[in-house]
């Protein structure tokens, strides 16, 4: 039996909105990531999108928040990192509904070649529920 199983190479991203959900569960201390492996291992995909114009939308999940929105929780510091290791701005949609608003603006804004992080997606009591409908949410951006 083979196995045809696509790379991102594989795919024209130019022009389209990729959602990367990224492990970006890091340690931060007093605003300050203390390990930032789990970036440096996302950097390769995100480059590869961003070289061939794709409007790149990261997702992650940082700590238990328990559904709640918590300021010490915010995804900000992960992307003010980000933006220094890719010497690239990242625009960080600090929208604590994760799909509200905020975050549907920075997309709409979107230009080849730009990334948006989203907030914290622990922010809402659906992603620790593996809820389909929030799935949608996401998909739907």
């Amino acid at each position: 039996m083979s196995f045809n199983k696509k790379s991102l190479e594989d795919i024209n991203v130019k022009g389209k909105k990729v959602l990367v959900r990224c492990d970006f569960n890091v340690p931060i201390v007093e605003g300050k990531i203390t390990d930032e492996n789990r970036l440096l291992g996302a950097i390769p995909t995100i480059e590869y999108l961003v070289n061939n114009n794709a409007k790149v939308i990261l997702c992650s999940h940082l700590g238990k928040p328990k559904g709640e929105p918590k300021p010490e929780l915010s995804l900000s510091p992960v992307a003010a990192r980000l933006s220094e290791l890719l010497n690239k701005k990242i625009i960080f949609a600090a929208d604590d509904n994760v799909v509200g608003d905020k975050a549907k603006s920075a997309i709409s804004d979107m230009n080849d070649g730009d990334i948006v992080l989203l907030q914290n997606t622990r922010f809402r009591k659906e992603e620790t529920k593996n809820e389909e409908s929030y799935s949608k949410e996401l998909a739907s951006l």
